[in-house]
């Protein structure tokens, strides 16, 4: 599910295509990254800001992200000036310098960035707190 407040540019973009893409923000972009969530698509075309190119699937991709997801609307719930978007992932994407010798994504090499709306504060993620089937 990707939440966006309604009055947001993007959104007519993905309610006309019924696709979207969610490029996985590290700290090797987040200035831009932060730069363009400050600035409206309303006001300002950002289609320039970054190197982008089409996903097979009809999804833009951003070329600095080292992992995008590239997905389908498949349903929506509105909810007091918000959609929910309700997807389907159709394809993921990683630069090979974040994968692992099994080719899968190496989160002790790859450190997504997640943003605390409340208190507009960026967060690194990439601290092992325990294993699966052993926290009891």
């Amino acid at each position: 599910m990707v939440s966006l407040v309604q009055a947001h540019y993007i959104n007519q973009g993905i309610w006309e295509n019924k696709r979207l893409s969610v490029n996985v923000v590290d700290e090797s972009w987040l200035a831009k990254a932060d730069k363009m969530g400050t600035v409206s698509g309303n006001k300002v075309d950002k289609s320039e800001e970054f190197a982008w190119t089409m996903g097979e699937n009809g999804a833009p991709l951003i070329g600095e992200a080292k992992v995008s997801i590239e997905c389908e609307v498949d349903g929506n719930y509105e909810l007091e000036h918000f959609d929910h978007f309700i997807c389907k992932i159709l394809a993921t994407y990683a630069d090979e310098a974040v994968l692992n010798e099994k080719g899968k994504i190496d989160y002790h090499t790859f450190k997504p960035v997640l943003f605390e709306f409340p208190t507009y504060e960026y967060f690194v993620t990439g601290e092992k707190v325990g294993d699966c089937g052993k926290m009891s």
